[in-house]
């Protein structure tokens, strides 16, 4: 298998090449660019495995970046994490209603960051050709592939974020039950995951849109958090 590709889109020199020294030790292949243009270009380019794209550019704001990435069908799959020394929760929650995966501010632990992209790239990898039944998830009008990670309601796909995927697979494993937003991001992410309520309503936001005709299926249980309905 090919080492995943990182594009490092960053326009302070000293931390572009201190991603990029880090990342390569991990063994990642990475490529920089330094405003938001130059990322474009280069992100349908070279399609890479994962974008880490810092918020505030010379030529364009980091969320218009994201925001082009995620309307290109041909760069729409690219999970990209918001790296920026912005802490504001306003700030978090533009990034994710415009479909970023994941939110890292400045200073940040190296350590973390490497184990949230690794999680984000092992996900995008291709699959292979077949599926195994057991992974494909079925309740009423949609279909989850966990091999493919692609969602089908009612036989059309709909494109869903990665972390945004992962939350829809562990709702769908355990109809029926209750989980606060503390909960359900820990069992869709993982540990070391640390986000604002209102972040968490916005993935959920997102699911539903998306989801058309069956965003009825994750149900507000209001003051515990969300639900998956049980379907016959």
């Amino acid at each position: 298998m090919t080492k995943p590709l990182i594009l490092v889109v960053d326009d302070e020199a000293d931390v572009a090449e201190i991603l990029k020294i880090r990342l390569e030790r991990q063994g990642f292949e990475v490529v920089t660019a330094a405003r938001g243009a130059e990322a474009i270009r280069k992100a349908r380019r070279h399609l890479p495995g994962l974008v880490l794209l810092d918020l505030m550019l010379p030529d364009m704001d980091g969320l218009e970046v994201c925001k082009a990435l995620k309307s290109d069908p041909s760069s729409r799959h690219i999970p990209v994490i918001m790296l920026t020394a912005k802490s504001s929760s306003t700030d978090e929650v533009a990034g994710l209603e415009l479909g970023a995966d994941d939110y890292i501010t400045k200073p940040f632990d190296f350590g973390v960051l490497f184990a949230r992209i690794r999680k984000l790239t092992s996900a995008s990898q291709p699959a292979v050709p077949a599926a195994d039944p057991t992974r494909v998830l079925k309740a009423g009008k949609l279909v989850l592939d966990e091999d493919r990670q692609k969602v089908f309601v009612g036989g059309q796909e709909a494109v869903l974020t990665t972390l945004e995927f992962r939350i829809l697979g562990f709702f769908m494993k355990h109809p029926g039950r209750v989980y606060s937003r503390d909960a359900l991001l820990s069992g869709a992410w993982g540990d070391h995951v640390t986000v604002v309520d209102r972040a968490v309503d916005v993935h959920i936001n997102g699911i539903r849109k998306k989801l058309g005709k069956a965003a009825d299926y994750i149900e507000t249980v209001r003051g515990s958090g969300y639900r998956f309905k049980e379907l016959d």
